[in-house]
């Protein structure tokens, strides 16, 4: 026998003489790594369905009684969300909330977009203190930032000042007080506040897109146009998704600014969704309409972000 066989008999032995509980407890480590992953989001799973999703199961059952939070629930079914449907004030919410949508999710992204496509092809100086500079209004709480527009926009406010040195005292406008302008004015507000989110992200995008694409498209004969459309659009695309949707859902759910600026008013020209659900859950005392119009909103919510997430999932 040779000593290559020796060895291979040697080996064979000792493999044949291991316990088999050393051979359950490998197969039983493999499954604990595999099941690793799950215990890891545990924690958050659970933390997640205690504050998301049981809130939301709660808030679809109240919308199947008639309750002012007091009395005993009467169970109507669909009565509710027939009676939300049918009022005009819910239509005119929602066309509040497709405004926004304009003001602070589609006007930013534009802009933030073509001030990429500038600086791609130029060197800008301070950048990282025009970032924080954009990105600062972000940070701030909306109550604090409709407070502040709010001393803005009266009467005798710093903007109306501007356009009576301008344009003389027939330029001056209550705008938050106005049919016409309360709902721009609020989009105004609304732009100043995201701008500086989606044009932080999308530049720490464009500076992850590789610069060899820039020089060849270039050198292919690429004038700014054609190398935004193949440069760098593409390669913001998932920064573009991650904006469009935390836009879309912050005009959607918009709910302090118009509270703290307006009320809904004039009228309900700035009453968003979740004013309106806020106005008849603790001012009319009607849960169950309340309950409603937040149960429609969350499908409003789950559908605009499925359909961003369609779009951008596109290869």
């Amino acid at each position: 026998m040779t000593g290559h066989d020796a060895a291979s008999a040697a080996g064979v032995l000792i493999k044949a003489r291991q316990p088999r509980s050393l051979l359950r407890r490998g197969r039983s480590g493999l499954g604990d790594q595999g099941r690793l992953p799950y215990l890891l989001i545990l924690p958050g799973l659970v933390f997640y369905s205690l504050f998301v999703i049981v809130p939301i199961i709660g808030t679809v059952l109240l919308s199947l009684f008639q309750w002012d939070g007091l009395s005993t629930p009467v169970w109507v079914g669909l009565d509710n969300f027939a009676a939300v449907i049918a009022d005009p004030n819910t239509l005119g919410a929602f066309t509040v909330s497709i405004t926004f949508i304009a003001f602070n999710c589609i006007v930013p992204v534009a802009i933030a977009l073509l001030l990429v496509a500038v600086m791609t092809r130029s060197r800008i100086r301070g950048l990282s203190f025009f970032r924080l500079v954009f990105f600062l209004p972000y940070t701030l709480a909306l109550a604090v930032v409709a407070i502040a527009w709010r001393w803005l926009y009266a009467s005798g406010g710093s903007i109306n000042e501007i356009l009576r040195m301008l344009f003389g005292t027939g330029a001056v406008r209550p705008f938050l007080g106005d049919f016409f302008w309360a709902l721009p004015a609020l989009g105004v507000i609304g732009i100043w506040v995201t701008f500086g989110f989606v044009l932080v992200l999308l530049l720490s995008g464009a500076q992850h897109i590789p610069k060899d694409l820039y020089d060849q498209a270039r050198v292919d004969g690429a004038g700014p146009v054609r190398e935004f459309f193949a440069v760098t659009l593409p390669g913001l695309r998932y920064e573009l998704q991650v904006s469009v949707t935390m836009t879309l859902i912050f005009s959607l759910r918009m709910f302090d600014l118009p509270l703290m600026t307006t009320q809904g008013g004039p009228g309900y020209s700035t009453t968003t969704p979740s004013l309106l659900m806020y106005q008849d859950v603790f001012v009319n005392g009607q849960v169950g309409i309340g309950a409603s119009i937040a149960a429609l909103l969350t499908i409003v919510i789950f559908v605009g972000v499925g359909g961003v997430n369609l779009i951008f999932g596109r290869e």
